[in-house]
């Protein structure tokens, strides 16, 4: 089971977000909640809104398959912030002047997945066919060099004058 949720338009730039967000990356969902509950930053009221609708979303997508959906099960598979569209404003300055202010957004996208939709089973090869390709391998020659070579010729000497 992956739903995801996504929020767009949050007022915080991008750069402050992704730390927040790098603290939840591939953690179960029930500890992410707690990390974003207790967190100090601003970004984690943001974050946990979209953690907790990531969680609605599997939770209505399990019902509409009518499957056993148990919110314990679920982890982080996915969670990024990329930048949003940036407001430009100015202000007054010294000398009848406007400076720019750029007031910056983001946009919020986290996946939830279950854990056996996560976990995935590597690739299982013998390693003992993966030696035996090796000793197959021939020792390659030598090539001969080729014409596009040039030979650096000695620098000449000046003479001396006297």
């Amino acid at each position: 089971m992956e739903a995801r949720a996504i929020q767009r338009g949050v007022r915080q730039s991008a750069r402050k977000m992704r730390l927040v967000i790098d603290l939840i990356r591939d953690c179960a969902v029930a500890e992410a909640d707690a990390i974003l509950r207790f967190s100090k930053k601003r970004a984690a009221r943001q974050i946990h809104k979209v953690l907790k609708s990531a969680v609605a979303n599997a939770q209505q997508a399990a019902q509409r398959q009518n499957t056993p959906f148990d919110a314990d099960t679920l982890r982080v598979s996915y969670a990024v912030v990329n930048e949003g569209q940036t407001l430009k404003r100015f202000t007054a300055a010294a000398m009848g002047r406007g400076t720019p202010i750029l007031k910056r957004t983001s946009h919020v996208e986290i996946r939830v997945a279950g854990t056996d939709a996560a976990v995935a089973p590597p690739p299982a090869a013998p390693k003992a066919e993966v030696k035996d390709v090796k000793e197959e391998k021939k020792p390659r020659a030598k090539k001969a060099p080729t014409a596009k070579a040039k030979k650096k010729s000695p620098a000449k000497k000046k003479k001396a004058s006297k």
